[in-house]
């Protein structure tokens, strides 16, 4: 039996790292997750076998570019909200490879709007003002900033710098447009970089991971001087769950842990947390396998967030202490070795 305030909630891009997270904490808190995944290489099945056969859990393989599984989907299950989280989201695999990221980030989402913007027009009108379209985006779309900038705020202009970026951008300005044009009630989250267990091994907090248990170098860019705002993804989910129930239709969040770190900085701590708890046998620091590597092309220098509005709007702020996020962390790819070496990272993997 569910709760009352149960909904039914489509996910698209459920079996990725931040979407897992997500479908978890939705069916643990009595919702039915209908997930729609692709399964590509950053998608596993394996990060949601506990739900494999619950009862309010619906997995679906597909692509999020179908617009007739899409509308099948409205349909069957009667959404009260989506929640749209496919994308390709490695900023090297879309500097080699652009085209695919063009295609499911902007066309996807122009698919789902398309969709979504059916279904609802034939709602009945108290269920057309509950419905909710979340698109859960990046902080990367607003560009770059300088040492001493001000972080990013709602009000930041765009200003992609990667096909990665310019692909999301594009499918904001797309949900945007949706709302703008057919009333559509969508609203956009643009998160930091986020951290945790079950996160694609090519992504930067894994790759330093996995590399210093293989006995590997850890590659870091440059002289490691970016800055990235780094976000639990438990607290992510909370903010996206805040964004769904309380966000105001037209409004975008931005979501971050004002929590900024060098990434040389980073390795070093996740380095010494190793030490502490996998130390090498000749007792030295994993951080003698930091190596520096040629700067990628385009690398932004620094994000940061001011989640001043999610604050005020979404009674909504972190949870996690970095140091003790972070930890959990580090500590959960130690006793899953298996997903960490599953997949196989880039060579080089930064945020």
């Amino acid at each position: 039996m569910f709760m009352a305030a149960s909904k039914t909630i489509f996910i698209t891009g459920g079996s990725g790292f931040i979407g897992s997270t997500l479908v978890r904490r939705l069916v643990c808190d009595g919702h039915r997750v209908v997930n729609l995944d692709k399964l590509t290489y950053a998608g596993s099945a394996l990060s949601l076998i506990a739900l494999k056969d619950h009862p309010a859990y619906k997995f679906v393989h597909g692509d999020v570019c179908d617009g007739i599984l899409l509308r099948d989907i409205f349909t069957e299950h009667q959404p009260e909200c989506v929640m749209h989280l496919a994308a390709e989201s490695h900023v090297d695999r879309s500097i080699s490879g652009p085209e695919v990221f063009l295609q499911t980030n902007i066309f996807g989402t122009f698919r789902l709007l398309e969709a979504a913007l059916s279904y609802w027009k034939n709602l009945s009108e108290p269920q057309r003002e509950k419905f909710r379209f979340l698109q859960v985006s990046t902080d990367e779309v607003f560009g770059s900033l300088g040492p001493t900038d001000k972080p990013f705020n709602e009000s930041s202009a765009y200003q992609p710098r990667s096909p990665y970026s310019a692909s999301k951008a594009s499918a904001d300005h797309l949900v945007s447009t949706w709302h703008a044009t057919y009333g559509l009630p969508t609203v956009i989250t643009n998160c930091s970089n986020n951290y945790g267990p079950y996160q694609f091994p090519e992504k930067l907090i894994p790759v330093i991971i996995r590399n210093a248990l293989m006995g590997q170098p850890i590659p870091i860019y440059g002289q490691g001087a970016n800055v990235r705002d780094w976000l639990y993804v438990e607290d992510h989910v909370t903010a996206l769950i805040a964004a769904m129930n309380k966000g105001v239709p037209g409004r975008n969040y931005v979501i971050g842990a004002q929590n900024e770190q060098t990434n040389l900085d980073l390795a070093r701590l996740i380095c010494r947390i190793l030490d502490e708890l996998s130390p090498l046998k000749d007792g030295a620091s994993y951080s003698r396998q930091i190596t520096f590597v040629e700067d990628r092309a385009g690398h932004d220098l620094r994000y940061a967030i001011q989640p001043a509005r999610a604050h005020a709007e979404l009674d909504w702020r972190p949870q996690f202490a970095f140091a003790d996020a972070l930890r959990a962390t580090v500590a959960w790819y130690l006793m899953h070795k298996n997903w960490r070496e599953t997949a196989t990272a880039l060579p080089v993997a930064q945020q």
